[in-house]
């Protein structure tokens, strides 16, 4: 156990230097081979933590990096969240359930001084998107005075960032129901005019190509497209059209959040791919800002397959 106590403390300090000075509580705190624990994923929501366990090789110390987790962090409760496909690959079964202590259904945190409620037993992956929280936060000056369309929303973590730097309204698309309901409720919950927002259950590509209506800044940020590296020419497929389409419902001089979590996406591959979209809709776009990871996700230089998260900030009619 003290062999995973000191990985812990290793990596919650880190967290603690760069992210909880942030006015946040709620981070990445073990990001599996980047913290020296392969197959390891944890993340800290307030005062509880969800860990999944990816691998057979990693499963075999569950214990010990459990009771480790409880002696660095003592949290108030551990919540397993392991069930993913990934898992498949080691003749493993995915398994989900309460680990120590007491944890509950939804969980409020605090990102940047803003506030989520989290739903870490049924929500994506372990509740939240927290390799997107310096993306939100990067998103707020260029929210201000605009009328903002959020696609793929989840539980509107953009929306409530748009709102803070003073949209004057915002749509959120998603297919979920329960998402939008959270994401309703954490407009209210930071003090916002709910009247100003729209939650719409939909197939994001299905709204865009019914849409009647433009707007001065759009967001992006799809599931992975390129979940196997034999589908990628599908997946930029998918890249290439949803780009697409935005593009037509954004008003000249407006601004596109474009993200993509495929790992079989390079950077380099994405910008082009943008490119050949902008060309194709006879637009200009430059790009403002990129970003990749996070500081609570960090990578190891020599680990080029942990890179997946790529986040291009583009102005149109540069």
């Amino acid at each position: 156990m003290d062999f995973f106590a000191r990985r812990v403390a290793r990596a919650l300090y880190v967290r603690r230097q760069y992210v909880e000075k942030q006015d946040t509580n709620a981070y990445r705190l073990i990001n599996g081979e980047s913290d020296l624990l392969p197959g390891l994923i944890v993340d800290k929501y307030a005062d509880y933590l969800v860990v999944q366990f990816h691998t057979r090789g990693i499963e075999r110390w569950k214990n010990d990096i459990i009771d480790a987790l409880e002696r660095t962090m003592g949290p108030r409760g551990i919540y397993e969240r392991s069930d993913i496909p990934v898992r498949h690959f080691d003749a493993l079964q995915p398994v989900s359930g309460l680990l120590r202590g007491q944890v509950p259904d939804i969980i409020e945190i605090k990102e940047n001084g803003l506030k989520f409620l989290v739903d870490v037993k049924e929500g994506q992956k372990t509740g939240f998107f927290l390799d997107q929280r310096d993306k939100r936060f990067a998103f707020m000056k260029y929210a201000r005075e605009k009328h903002v369309l959020n696609c793929f929303s989840y539980t509107g973590g953009f929306s409530v960032y748009a709102m803070a730097g003073g949209a004057k309204r915002v749509i959120s698309v998603d297919s979920s129901n329960r998402a939008l309901d959270l994401a309703r409720e954490n407009i209210v919950l930071n003090g916002f005019d709910a009247s100003l927002c729209e939650f719409i259950c939909e197939d994001v590509k299905k709204y865009l190509k019914g849409a009647g209506e433009l707007f001065e800044a759009i967001i992006l940020d799809p599931p992975a497209f390129i979940k196997d590296r034999r589908k990628k020419y599908e997946g930029l497929a998918g890249y290439k059209s949803i780009n697409g389409m935005a593009l037509r419902h954004l008003v000249p001089g407006g601004i596109l959040l474009s993200c993509s979590c495929s790992a079989h996406l390079s950077l380099n591959d994405f910008r082009y791919l943008l490119s050949e979209v902008g060309a194709k809709a006879h637009r200009t776009m430059a790009i403002l800002e990129e970003y990749t990871h996070g500081i609570d996700h960090p990578q190891l230089v020599p680990f080029t397959e942990g890179e997946y998260l790529k986040a291009i900030f583009l102005k149109d009619g540069f």
